[in-house]
């Protein structure tokens, strides 16, 4: 009786990290996507540099909702600043600095991640971090790029919790390593295809005869379609998807964002290209890309040959900016990743309550057994 007190008392006082921990990653579950192996992290912070930050907020009974912050390295972003490509398959949504990025194909802030109303707060707080770098005493514009996606199901989104103190916090948190998934951070109130979504990362390394380079993805998943998860058409074995329930069209409506972080020396035209083809890989998930969805996608370039350094340092670099015909393995890669960090963000999610809804975790057993079933017969198993 004692015993399972205890484990019941474990299970309130768990963090929203810990709970995540007790369900799988979709590779550590046995799923494979695509040909290429992943870096050892299998997250995004595999790209050297790369540093990811989570504040996370649940209070009471209705804010379930929080900042991801994407820290492409550690130095001052606006002196040393990054090639950017940016993209959009749908737009309905809102992408805040993504015109700049577009024009001038450049990185210079930290990339964060937050819910539709609180993209004003995550930009002061983004402004005010980069106002505050050392070097950037005279600086008196500053480029805030700032994601969203509406968590309004299962968080009092109108109540615009989020400040720019959270979005400062997520930022000091930022650190390389190992990246905390599902209900987290900027993912804590998001829901992908019905099931919990949220924070997903996965990564893909090419081979050395192609360079060795690294693609790592992050994505923020609320949206919907018919989920397929690693040719399982999981939403119609669940019965769960687009156009089932009473033809109701909402049900594939919701936003993805995906930020992509490569080490690959590329200009912003071809960032760009790479950006657009991370949309084959929430494709293979499920997504429509219904009318009322907002699929956003930005990447950047760690290579310091193709750097947007306002005084460079140290001796010049030899290296040049990869060709298109070196592209293709890239593309591949990054489709990869993000179908695989869109499947994390789901198998990682827990049940959650909030804001009077209930939104369950994608069941895993019975996907993982028609998986297995696939994969044995093509086997001849």
């Amino acid at each position: 009786m004692k015993a399972w007190l205890l484990l019941l008392l474990l299970g309130f006082l768990m963090t929203p990290a810990e709970a995540s921990a007790q369900r799988p990653r979709a590779r550590d579950a046995g799923i494979r996507i695509g040909i290429l192996e992943p870096g050892p992290l299998n997250a995004i912070t595999d790209v050297a540099g790369v540093a990811v930050g989570h504040v996370t907020l649940i209070e009471g009974a209705n804010i379930r909702t929080g900042v991801t912050a994407v820290v492409p390295h550690s130095g001052n972003l606006f002196q040393d600043k990054l090639p950017a490509g940016f993209d959009v398959f749908n737009g309905f949504g809102k992408f805040a600095g993504s015109t700049q990025v577009e024009e001038l194909g450049e990185l210079e802030t930290p990339i964060l991640l937050t819910n539709t109303l609180s993209v004003p707060e995550a930009v002061a707080g983004a402004v005010e971090w980069t106002l505050r770098q050392p070097g950037n005493e005279q600086v008196r514009s500053v480029n805030a790029v700032v994601g969203e996606t509406n968590d309004g199901t299962l968080n009092a989104i109108r109540l615009r919790r989020v400040t720019k103190e959270d979005a400062l916090r997520a930022i000091a948190a930022a650190r390389p390593g190992p990246v905390a998934q599902g209900n987290v951070g900027a993912g804590t109130g998001t829901v992908a295809f019905g099931w919990k979504g949220g924070i997903g990362t996965s990564s893909r390394r090419l081979p050395v005869n192609l360079g060795g380079y690294t693609v790592g993805v992050l994505v923020q998943s609320n949206y919907g379609g018919v989920l397929n998860v690693a040719g399982v058409p999981a939403g119609q074995l669940l019965g769960q998807h687009f156009l089932n329930d009473q033809l109701q069209s909402s049900s594939g409506d919701g936003s993805v964002i995906v930020v992509i972080a490569t080490d690959a020396p590329l200009s912003e035209r071809n960032l760009k290209r790479l950006a657009r083809r991370s949309f084959a890989g929430i494709a293979r998930t499920g997504s429509a890309f219904t009318s009322g969805s907002g699929d956003y996608a930005i990447a950047f370039s760690t290579a310091q040959s193709v750097r947007r350094t306002a005084a460079p340092r140290g001796s010049a670099s030899t290296s040049e900016e990869l060709p298109n015909d070196k592209m293709s393995p890239l593309f591949q890669a990054v489709a990869e990743a993000t179908e695989e960090a869109v499947l994390n963000s789901l198998f990682k999610a827990e049940t959650m309550e909030g804001n009077g809804a209930r939104i369950e975790a994608l069941p895993l057993d019975p996907v993982l057994r028609e998986y297995r079933r696939r994969s044995g017969a093509q086997n001849g198993k």
